[in-house]
């Protein structure tokens, strides 16, 4: 019984190990934007996990995925930077990690237009979040464009990483990917529960 006590104060516990948005990160321009995504895992994860999606979905959504994501969520920072608000952007971030931690355990392949409006507005919801962060506006056109750039550098790594499971040179790489959707997914519904 004593195990199952200490189970559960680590399932309290876990939540605050990937949640990046605890208002204690520096906003001091670039530097602090390009950083911002690998601190904490709920971005880290959702910018790989389009990668991987992207990948997995090929054609022109490799690229196309990435960028409408990029795109609005650039959108969704000046949304926030402006006073602009959007209903329940914390659960939108979390129901990004959950939906494409599903779509890439089931190995979905929606329609491109689908797919591009999904990580969209996954997209706008993720820089609706880093938005809310900015304390000086003066900051917020060149740590935007840090946080963009390395969200898209992260897409990439995604991308390569499913291209390089759907050629199947070494056994299990396509299973890899699916098991990193069910993480994925399982940190989404982690969070929502929290």
């Amino acid at each position: 019984m004593h195990n199952g006590k200490k189970w559960l104060g680590v399932l309290l516990w876990a939540p605050s190990l990937v949640w990046a948005h605890t208002g204690s990160h520096p906003v001091a321009g670039f530097f602090s934007g390009f950083s911002h995504p690998l601190s904490g895992i709920d971005h880290l994860l959702a910018m790989v996990a389009v990668g991987l999606w992207a990948g997995l979905v090929g054609g022109r959504a490799t690229w196309r995925l990435p960028l409408a994501f990029v795109a609005a969520l650039v959108a969704g920072f000046v949304t926030a930077i402006a006073g602009l608000g959007l209903p329940a952007p914390e659960t939108g971030v979390q129901l990004s990690l959950l939906v494409l931690g599903l779509l890439l355990a089931f190995a979905v392949r929606f329609p491109e237009t689908v797919a591009i409006a999904m990580v969209a507005l996954f997209g706008l919801f993720h820089g609706h979040v880093h938005g809310l962060e900015v304390v000086s506006p003066q900051l917020a056109v060149s740590y935007g464009a840090g946080m963009a750039l390395m969200s898209t550098v992260l897409h990439g790594v995604g991308v390569v990483l499913a291209r390089v499971a759907l050629t199947g040179r070494l056994p299990g790489e396509a299973s890899a990917v699916r098991f990193a959707g069910v993480a994925v997914a399982a940190v989404g519904a982690l969070l929502l529960t929290a």
